[in-house]
């Protein structure tokens, strides 16, 4: 999983410029990964990228961890006007509680979007970049970050952890226009939980009532989520999650989520230009995948990764930290094993992290079918209080 991914959050400056933005929505959502990879300048050679066939290989050689880093290259894209700060009053306004109801049907428009242009990868890295920014060091809301919508502004849309974006906020735009009554934050997470849950993944236990930032003063500053190639992969990984509030256990589970999505060198650095996986689509065709069914939710990529037999899959430095540091191979072998054990422990770190640092109102939340959220208290959590 990675937040930064994800967050891999890189440094922007030295970044190759970026490519044209895709012709169609349907291409470049259903083209992007889960999560954003580093810069260039920040990313290992090629051939540490796909894992060789011995048996005996050293995942340091592969690749790091589930949340692809956030460093990409610098992506700025004109957005569209409904995302630009400076127009659009609506961007601008505190939205209060949002609505049951419209949470529900917005949650079956999104669905048709999921069937229709297959942009779950992009989709669940919007959620978890919105609430990747959290620090629970930090008390006031919304300086400590967390799921509050602020990444519908273009100045936290253009870093460079958050390259492409711009098409899942485009996807999403009519939905928020259609529904009101629905928070851009509320709005986010509900489409990363629902593109898990439509791919085949677990009910995530969700709660709605996120309350929207009203400003782009209010983004938090670059560079708070995690990276797909640093030095030490296990000790980012660490060091950013932590951060969040997350433990090994929940690092190792949200890094499942690169079952989904693929990766392309022309966009962020990592990858092949295509694979015997990617080379008809669905969507545009190309990139490199984690998994041999990637818009299928499971527990494949543990098994790819334990495995490491197969050249056309990707496997970045964090990916293989999973299997090489102590702590994390634990839950990584676990999850290989068992899916019942990954999809349990899934949905719930899947749940913590989208509460992340959000300001709910009604304080408690709102339930949708009965599913009870994880009891999470942003202003307790961020105290460092259980």
């Amino acid at each position: 999983m990675t937040l930064c991914p994800s967050s891999h959050l890189l440094p922007l400056s030295n970044s190759p410029s970026p490519p044209p933005m895709a012709a169609s929505l349907t291409t470049s959502s259903a083209a992007s990964r889960l999560l954003l990879l580093p810069s260039a300048s920040a990313r290992a050679p090629l051939h540490r990228l796909s894992a060789p066939h011995s048996t005996n290989t050293s995942l340091a050689a592969s690749s790091s961890y589930a949340f692809s880093p956030l460093k990409c290259r610098r992506y700025s894209p004109l957005p569209p006007r409904a995302f630009s700060n400076q127009r659009a009053s609506s961007m601008s306004t505190v939205a209060a509680a949002s609505d049951p109801a419209q949470l529900k049907s917005a949650r079956e428009d999104i669905k048709e979007i999921l069937n229709s242009k297959f942009c779950h990868p992009i989709l669940v890295r919007l959620g978890w970049h919105d609430a990747g920014t959290y620090n629970k060091s930090i008390e006031e809301w919304p300086r400590r970050g967390g799921a509050n919508g602020s990444l519908r502004f273009e100045i936290e849309l253009k870093h460079a952890a958050n390259a492409g974006l711009v098409n899942a906020l485009s996807l999403l735009q009519p939905i928020k226009e259609k529904y009101s009554g629905v928070t851009y934050a509320d709005l986010f997470q509900l489409a990363s939980a629902t593109a898990i849950e439509e791919a085949g993944g677990p009910k995530i236990p969700m709660k709605y009532g996120r309350v929207d930032v009203s400003s782009a003063e209010e983004c938090p500053e670059e560079g708070r989520l995690p990276a797909a190639g640093p030095p030490s992969p296990a000790d980012h990984l660490r060091e950013v999650f932590y951060r969040m509030g997350l433990n090994d256990k929940e690092i190792v589970a949200l890094s499942g989520a690169h079952t989904l999505g693929r990766s392309r060198p022309d966009r962020s650095g990592w990858g092949k230009p295509e694979t015997k996986y990617t080379k008809n689509g669905p969507g545009a065709p190309g990139g490199q995948s984690w998994t041999a069914e990637w818009l299928k939710f499971d527990n494949s990529y543990f098994k790819d990764i334990k495995a490491q037999i197969d050249e056309d899959l990707l496997v970045l430095p964090t990916d293989a930290a999973i299997f090489e540091d102590p702590a994390f191979k634990v839950y990584a072998e676990k999850y290989a094993e068992d899916q019942d054990a990954f999809f349990k422990d899934y949905a719930e770190a899947h749940a913590k992290l989208s509460n992340l640092g959000a300001k709910f109102d009604p304080p408690e939340g709102i339930v949708l079918d009965g599913v009870q959220g994880e009891k999470f208290v942003a202003a307790k959590y961020s105290s460092g209080k259980d």
